[in-house]
């Protein structure tokens, strides 16, 4: 299947032609990578030392042992002698019969016979550095010992972030204030929510939708609500779950408001540099995996604690409306409470636009074949949330703000999987549950 309006830098063979469109629209030429240098230098004179190294003992002069020297090991005398006696070319005489006992007080009394035990025991002189190259080491580690010291700094002190991190932040600011209506203007395009009335209220005291609701949304708790053929003693407090085909009045206009929303998250992807620089196959990957993820935690952002209503523009939504597309309590009631959850924290917006990259960039998604490139973006976008979190959000709601955000991320993604299956079994029941474009997602 092969489309003109791709150029060469899409795979015809990947894409269905909902997908070329947003590509075509959002695709641009400004790339770039995130990476970090590394250097190293093989230590061939000292291995690391043993953490057991006060129960060793140094094979020359039986001295404490502080870890391995050229092959052996030895005492750091010992070590040092034994360079010593190489690199100046020294020759030792013994004044007995080369055969006096080396131990931690005799050392020092015949250097001929220390220096033949040295070589009995295994040291090697061609593992003796030249002075250059030791110069060189020094230096080497002294630069990584300032570079561990700075890694650390930043995290801990205030106003840590680095140049780095501020451009990532903006970049991901950017692309969230360019692609996401908040206000929903643009949401315009779409087939009317129906909702029937054929619910009534268990409470006298709950207020009837006519008057607490807006033209837009039904307000009533979830629990307070049944579809008038149920007995309430049969379902208690619970919301239905044998929905018939009839009753998922609210399915095509949730279809259209999921293809609007996934429309924005494509757009917001295609805005960071470090997603356009992946292979094609991969940015499909990512997007099938993670742009339901991206679209929740969006969507967090105009949930009204207060109402618990999502309020987009005019047109606002209940927990209720999702029953009427079809959805069960079994994710309903998680998702409530997750958009509650988040909501409570009272996130920055940087913060909001940071996990969305955290969901966006997840290795482990089927499919993906750069890995190591996509968990490196990802560890980079998760460190800067933290260095972000410890030092612009204040306490005491920043306490352990970092922990809880990477818990209500695992919680999502149980929540996409659930989704998922969800769509599935409701796009059985009525075939215009899915756009085009979510059919290239989900299916």
């Amino acid at each position: 299947m092969n489309s003109p309006e791709l150029g060469a830098s899409i795979s015809s063979q990947v894409w269905s032609p909902a997908m070329y469109h947003l590509f075509e629209e959002t695709s641009n030429s400004s790339s770039s990578s995130m990476g970090t240098s590394v250097m190293s230098c093989k230590a061939s004179e000292s291995e690391d030392n043993d953490p057991e190294a006060e129960d060793k003992v140094c094979a020359v002069c039986g001295d404490k042992a502080n870890g391995y020297h050229f092959h052996v090991m030895t005492c750091e005398g010992c070590k040092g002698f034994f360079r010593r006696s190489i690199t100046k070319g020294f020759r030792f005489t013994c004044p007995f019969v080369r055969t006096c006992p080396i131990n931690k007080v005799k050392r020092r009394q015949c250097q001929a016979c220390r220096l033949q035990k040295c070589l009995d025991v295994g040291m090697r002189k061609d593992m003796i550095m030249s002075e250059d190259a030791l110069v060189t080491r020094r230096v080497l580690r002294t630069k990584r010992k300032h570079d561990r010291a700075q890694k650390v700094q930043q995290v801990v002190e205030v106003g840590s972030l680095t140049e780095e991190d501020e451009q990532l932040i903006s970049i991901l600011m950017d692309a969230q204030k360019k692609n996401f209506d908040s206000s929903f203007s643009k949401f315009v395009e779409y087939r009317p929510p129906l909702r029937i009335q054929k619910f009534y209220w268990k409470n006298s005291s709950v207020p009837s939708p006519q008057s607490t609701s807006s033209p837009g949304s039904l307000s009533p708790p979830l629990e307070n609500v049944l579809p008038v053929d149920m007995e309430p003693s049969a379902k208690g407090d619970q919301l239905v779950d044998n929905v018939l085909p009839s009753d998922i009045c609210m399915v095509p206009h949730f279809a259209d408001l999921s293809t609007f929303m996934i429309k924005q998250v494509i757009k917001f992807a295609k805005e960071i540099p470090t997603f356009q620089a992946l292979p094609t196959d991969d940015q499909i990957s990512l997007l099938k995996g993670a742009t339901m993820e991206v679209c929740q935690i969006q969507f967090n952002t105009i949930f009204n604690l207060e109402t618990n209503l999502w309020e987009c523009g005019e047109l606002k939504y209940s927990i209720q409306d999702g029953a009427m597309s079809g959805f069960q309590q079994l994710y309903l009631e998680p998702l409530l409470k997750f958009h509650i959850t988040l909501r409570k924290l009272k996130l920055h917006e940087a913060e909001y636009v940071l996990m969305q990259a955290i969901s966006l960039f997840s290795p482990d998604r089927s499919g993906v074949i750069a890995h190591n490139v996509i968990d490196g973006i990802q560890e980079k976008v998760a460190l800067t949330l933290k260095c972000y979190i410890d030092q612009r959000h204040p306490l005491p709601d920043g306490r352990f703000l970092y922990a809880k955000l990477l818990s209500l991320l695992t919680e999502l993604r149980t929540l996409n999987d659930e989704n998922t299956r969800q769509l599935l079994h409701i796009q059985d029941m009525s075939s215009n549950a899915m756009t085009p474009l979510m059919k290239e997602l989900f299916c």
